[in-house]
């Protein structure tokens, strides 16, 4: 059977279940979809974007409020799943929608009945007999709707082999999971593509698995023991196919329709996050995201450029969103480069570490990155060495800095009540925002203990006594459902009632500077708070103030460049070095004073001077100044 026209043989469902972003196509699907209709070009492979159609049912609005919370996007599918909880859920569901405008008078009961109803629509617009597998990507918020769809798909065709995947469930959880679902036949621990295209195969040509894939789980074996079957590299993985989710999306109604975004990946894992020479993971102590791979791989610059034009051209697209854990360090310059040098007029999202190179970065503004989320996670050096973190918040200001100058929109975490956090971690994160107040507020987040993380792991270190599920579980499941399985957001005692009182002071400082922010940049005013314009041999700086004229400074000669000069974080000692005509007691208090007016930060002897160039268009050659500022003290 040759003609391309004839139905292949056996054929693949790859399957995504509400509750991810609506506006972008899902990466696992399309990469797993890619790599599957290249290795076996035999098999058809249909990947069905299931949380497209849900979203435009029930309003983009309300789908992306509820996609945002866990609990609120699980609450919907348990309550179909177990329709007699309906009650316990919606008060859960009420009470973590209180005070979101955007879920204001939602009738929880209304809006099951109309996910319902879209759900099982899709469910019989599929000829679920066709498919010899049927494969559920199952990631953050994607519990309970892929437990529904996969009920509802094994009812549809009971001969189907069903498989799950996803960073939900690894190691003994997989066992648990697959023996708890009996609709479920496997579970892939770690990445999909050879333990996938490997069942496939076996199906395909046999009816049957008939050996068992490295890191594959079922009833029958092997348990937290299968371990992983990775690529060893990313470079024979073809560019992601996203074709089914752009032809879903060109089948709905005009006023429906959106101009998506497109995700793309540059690496897989996490490079700050290995092996310890105990053989205990290392890595920042709150994280359980990178638990499916092991190690870390990226790929090389052209085959990132490559890809990116490729789906841009396909699908004439020009927003896109990587969706590495983290970006690499090493090859990001030529990378973004790269990007550049296609000509395109790109907008990317990136995830980022703080230490992120102020040259990459500037690769990064000129490609067209606009947004990134950065690893800050605190704003005290001392709890940073607590989350190992491996930063400072000297260096957290640098990058929120280097964000604002360069024009690249910085939305990152402060997390609160981390356990063991004391008087002094607040005292610090306190003193800290008094300088980071000039820059793009960060977004406050409570801790929330992962399974698998080094907390998790580890939790007589944390000052945690006893672990177990989160008790919201046991609202949105049965009492032995939630007993047997282990979930992704686990429960702890410890000083949590602590915690909250300690990081009260914290969460107000961060409501003000928010407030304050939002009112400095309303209306016409936009822009950096604190600036410089460079005036050759003397700088003049100026920071906008609530309700009050804006302060204006100016700095002259040997001034000018050694603020320049702290442009980048410098410890004393080397400060004092490049300027040997100044004695180091006028050099201390001029810094000093620096410091007082808040123009400047200073972290034991390092010093960071604070404003940034007027205008952010420049701000790429004005940064490049550091470098050859103050060659003549």
């Amino acid at each position: 059977m040759t003609a391309p026209d004839v139905e292949k043989l056996f054929r693949v469902a790859l399957v995504s279940t509400p509750w991810p972003l609506f506006n972008r196509p899902s990466i696992q699907l399309g990469a797993l979809k890619a790599y599957l209709s290249c290795e076996l070009p035999d098999v058809g492979v249909s990947a069905l974007h299931f949380y497209l159609p849900v979203a435009a049912q029930i309003g983009y609005g309300l789908y992306q409020a509820l996609c945002e919370r866990t609990w609120l996007a699980e609450s919907v599918y348990a309550a179909l799943l177990h329709p007699q909880r309906l009650p316990q859920i919606g008060l859960l569901f009420r009470r973590e929608a209180a005070g979101n405008a955007d879920l204001a008078g939602v009738d929880f009961a209304g809006l099951v009945a109309r996910v319902g109803r879209v759900s099982e629509s899709l469910v019989e617009k599929v000829d679920w007999r066709r498919f010899g597998l049927v494969g559920f990507s199952l990631s953050l918020c994607q519990l309970t709707a892929s437990l529904y769809f996969i009920r509802q798909v094994r009812r549809a065709a009971p001969e189907a082999f069903v498989v799950v995947g996803g960073s939900t469930f690894s190691g003994a959880p997989a066992r648990r999971l697959v023996e708890e679902v009996p609709e479920i036949d496997a579970v892939v621990q770690g990445e999909g593509e050879l333990p996938l295209a490997a069942m496939a195969a076996q199906l395909s040509r046999r009816g049957r698995l008939e050996s068992l894939p490295a890191g594959v789980v079922t009833r029958q074996g092997p348990g937290s023991e299968a371990g992983f079957s990775q690529l060893p590299d990313l470079r024979r993985l073809p560019a992601p196919d996203y074709d089914d989710y752009f032809a879903q999306l060109a089948g709905m109604p005009a006023q429906r329709r959106f101009f998506a975004t497109l995700p793309v990946e540059a690496s897989r894992g996490c490079w700050w996050r290995r092996k310890a020479r105990s053989n205990r993971p290392s890595g920042c102590a709150f994280c359980n995201l990178n638990l499916q791979w092991e190690g870390y791989r990226r790929k090389d610059a052209a085959q990132v450029a490559g890809e990116v034009a490729h789906l841009s051209r396909r699908h004439q697209l020009l927003s896109l969103a990587f969706m590495d854990n983290v970006l690499p360090m090493d090859g990001a310059a030529e990378m973004f480069e790269r990007l550049a040098a296609l000509g395109m007029d790109f907008k990317f999202f990136a995830e980022i570490r703080a230490g992120f190179p102020l040259e990459s970065l500037r690769a990064m503004a000129a490609a067209g990155v606009e947004e990134v989320q950065v690893g800050i996670e605190a704003l005290s050096t001392r709890l940073l060495r607590r989350l190992n973190k491996g930063t400072s918040a000297i260096e957290n200001l640098e990058i929120m800095k280097n964000c604002e100058a360069l024009g690249i929109r910085s939305r990152s975490n402060l997390i609160l009540h981390f356990p063991g956090s004391d008087d002094r971690d607040v005292a610090e994160t306190l003193a800290t925002l008094e300088y980071a107040a000039v820059f793009r507020p960060l977004r406050v987040v409570g801790f929330w203990l992962g399974l698998g993380s080094p907390v998790w792991a580890d939790p007589g270190t944390y000052g945690i006594t006893r672990l177990g599920n989160h008790r919201h579980w046991r609202t949105l499941f049965p009492e032995d459902v939630w007993r047997r399985l282990d979930f992704m957001i686990q429960a702890y005692r410890g000083d949590r009632v602590r915690q909250r009182r300690l990081w009260r002071p914290v969460r107000e400082k961060v409501r003000q500077w928010r407030r304050t922010y939002g009112a400095l940049h309303e209306g016409g005013q936009r822009g950096p708070i604190l600036t410089f314009r460079d005036g050759g041999d003397f700088l003049i700086l100026r920071q906008r103030r609530l309700g009050k004229k804006p302060m204006v400074h100016r700095l002259k000669g040997a001034s000018r460049q050694v603020y320049l000069f702290c442009g980048h974080r410098r410890p004393f000692e080397r400060i004092a070095a490049r300027f040997p005509r100044i004695s180091e007691k006028q050099l201390h208090d001029f810094l000093e004073g620096m410091v007082a007016m808040k123009l400047a930060f200073r972290e034991g002897d390092r010093y960071l001077s604070l404003a940034v160039p007027h205008r952010p268009v420049a701000a790429r050659s004005a940064l490049n100044e550091r470098a050859a500022c103050a060659k003549a003290p």
